[in-house]
């Protein structure tokens, strides 16, 4: 997946090995370390072809082996952790990195003061420019209308894709909302049967997509609620944009969604509504926030407030300042 996003921007791209080696199979950890030393080797031998001035990582165990690298050739490094607590393969990475960018000052619970610099999210260029006005009219959507928008991720949530279709007919029909969904790719065959089964008047109500690539700015500005995962993302979009949310963390995957949606709710930000009580809660739990414009105006205060405006601008003088002083010792 990111070598299609990398190469889609015109960016070259290289790809090293790199394996699993914590909470799996004694067999696993094996061949993960087996390709964690490969990885080492192939980010060695790229570092030392493309002598860059600072190193620039994040996400998971895949950085761990050019971290290392990074920190054998003596070459800067700088990690950013976009969620709140860094799961293990960012906590390797950290270790040896000359300073740590974060989302939020939160994180300096699981950072060292010493290397964590607050940068902020790194939000698409897009989001600054896009507007509510232009948004709805680019979805053919009226400015007085109910928005919900619901994200089910690159690959797609499934539990939130059948919480929504099965409860189209209260959400557009009875409680007269629009709904703009991106499904993910795994999960767009399903969804579209549902939307086909729907009468003309209910489909033109309901805008679903299996991707969306440049339009999820618009797609975002357009709403005035929000239904997704907890990622790292909904750290970022959610307040630049002042989106408030319903989040449902994603239940089998450590326990960082669930940090970062607490860390939301903490704020009035948004709402948690556990994976397993989507289907049954979602759609009247939907419905009530979206009649509720006075408890919805709060959340998008409490969102604005938190919002870092340039967390790209912020990384990218992190990465200059690390590399001139290196340069300068």
């Amino acid at each position: 997946m990111e070598r299609e996003l990398v190469t889609r921007e015109g960016v070259r791209f290289e790809g090293i090995q790199a394996g699993a080696m914590h909470g799996v199979g004694a067999m696993r950890m094996a061949r993960g370390v087996g390709k964690l030393l490969a990885g080492i080797a192939g980010a060695f031998a790229i570092l030392g072809k493309f002598k860059p001035d600072v190193v620039f990582l994040t996400g998971g165990f895949v950085g761990v082996p050019v971290s290392v690298a990074a920190w054998l050739r003596r070459i800067p490094a700088v990690v950013y952790l976009p969620d709140i607590e860094p799961g293990l393969a960012l906590k390797v990475m950290a270790r040896f990195a000359t300073k740590v960018a974060t989302t939020a000052e939160a994180s300096a619970q699981f950072i060292a003061r010493t290397k964590m610099v607050v940068t902020g999210y790194p939000v698409r260029e897009g989001f600054a420019r896009v507007t509510r006005e232009q948004a709805r009219a680019h979805f053919g959507i009226g400015l007085d209308e109910k928005v919900l928008l619901v994200v089910g991720g690159s690959k797609g949530a499934l539990s939130i894709n059948r919480a929504i279709t099965a409860n189209l007919q209260a959400l557009l029909g009875d409680a007269g909302i629009r709904v703009i969904h991106i499904t993910g790719t795994r999960d767009w065959q399903e969804v579209r049967a549902a939307r086909e089964a729907l009468t003309p008047e209910l489909q033109e109500r309901y805008l679903a997509f299996a991707y969306l690539h440049e339009d999820m700015a618009d797609a975002m500005a357009a709403a005035n609620l929000a239904v997704c995962r907890s990622g790292a993302s909904s750290l970022g979009e959610l307040p630049f944009l002042g989106l408030p949310a319903v989040l449902a963390p994603y239940p089998y995957a450590w326990r960082y969604q669930k940090v970062n949606a607490q860390y939301l709710v903490d704020r009035g930000a948004a709402v948690l509504l556990e994976d397993a009580r989507l289907g049954a809660e979602l759609a009247p739990l939907v419905t009530q926030l979206l009649g509720d414009t006075e408890r919805l105006s709060a959340m998008r205060r409490a969102l604005l407030t938190m919002s870092g405006r340039d967390g790209a601008g912020e990384i990218a003088r992190l990465l200059i300042q690390v590399s001139t002083q290196v340069q300068a010792a």
